[in-house]
């Protein structure tokens, strides 16, 4: 059986896609989380696993759990992800950056980037590789995304009281738009980021965690052909230090990525990886 759970933290409630599943030695049955869907005010349709999607009995507690403007927020995500897609390939930072404001008086920040940018990202990929746009207007939108973001970084602020954390890309790999969004994400939310954006050699990153002893490491992989230079990293990295390393980034998600000796990370949304670095 397939079902919404929600969790209460201070005023807010947070909502999880669970599954019974029967626990022989003990004899019964006990819960499985299959996603973490996001704040109950924020959750969409789209936010269930497609498999499930349809289900009367998850939809009709996503409706309880939520608002009665539901479909308001579906058309309104829908419509931000299409502008967002236009005014980015076209290289209109301005527009960008009015869709976002207008997104946030609804909306979190973390909901824009996990539910609006990230998305669009894709499609952006996917349209260049299958050839519907091209390499100038791929590269033009991602510099526009990475602009974007990092007027995103100048308005927010946070207490940098939290672990310090390092966000780093193995050699090679040139995509760090992904960086940037968890660099703003964790500020907010209070961790000390060192960010490296672009790929530096190997060695360079192991003199930086010996000199600023960060408390973890995240490693985002873009590109599948940037695996195995990742796997290498992380190999090096734990043969010299006694800290947790993260890997996530879409590699992680449309690939089988094969062993790491540190924790990858699939699909998952913003919200949820503070809690994994206060777990590491």
């Amino acid at each position: 059986m397939v079902y919404i759970r929600a969790k209460k933290v201070k005023s807010d409630q947070y909502l999880y896609l669970v599954k019974s599943v029967w626990d022989s030695k003990k004899s019964t049955s006990k819960q499985e989380i299959i996603k973490y869907l996001g704040k109950a005010s924020e959750v969409i349709k789209d936010d269930i696993p497609e498999e499930y999607r349809n289900d009367p009995k998850v939809l009709s507690a996503l409706a309880a759990h939520n608002p009665e403007d539901i479909k308001k927020r579906e058309d309104a995500t829908k419509k931000s992800k299409q502008q967002l897609y236009k005014k980015l390939t076209d290289g209109n930072i301005q527009e960008c950056i009015k869709i976002y404001d207008e997104y946030i008086k609804v909306f979190s920040a973390s909901s824009f980037f996990d539910k609006i940018l990230k998305p669009v990202m894709y499609k952006i990929g996917d349209d260049w590789a299958s050839e519907k746009i091209s390499i100038a207007t791929e590269h033009v939108a991602s510099n526009v995304a990475q602009t974007l973001v990092r007027i995103i970084m100048d308005q927010v602020s946070g207490s940098g009281k939290k672990k310090k954390v390092l966000i780093c890309v193995p050699l090679g790999e040139e995509h760090h738009l992904g960086c940037d969004v968890l660099e703003t994400y964790l500020s907010i939310k209070g961790f000390r980021v060192f960010n490296m954006g672009t790929s530096i050699p190997t060695e360079d990153i192991l003199s930086f965690i010996n000199n600023n002893k960060p408390d973890v490491v995240l490693i985002s992989i873009t590109l599948p052909d940037n695996i195995g230079a990742g796997q290498r990293l992380v190999k090096k990295i734990k043969a010299e230090f006694d800290i947790p390393v993260l890997i996530g980034g879409y590699a992680m998600q449309i690939e089988k990525p094969g062993k790491f000796e540190g924790t990858v990370i699939g699909d998952v949304g913003l919200e949820e990886v503070p809690k994994m670095l206060r777990n590491a």
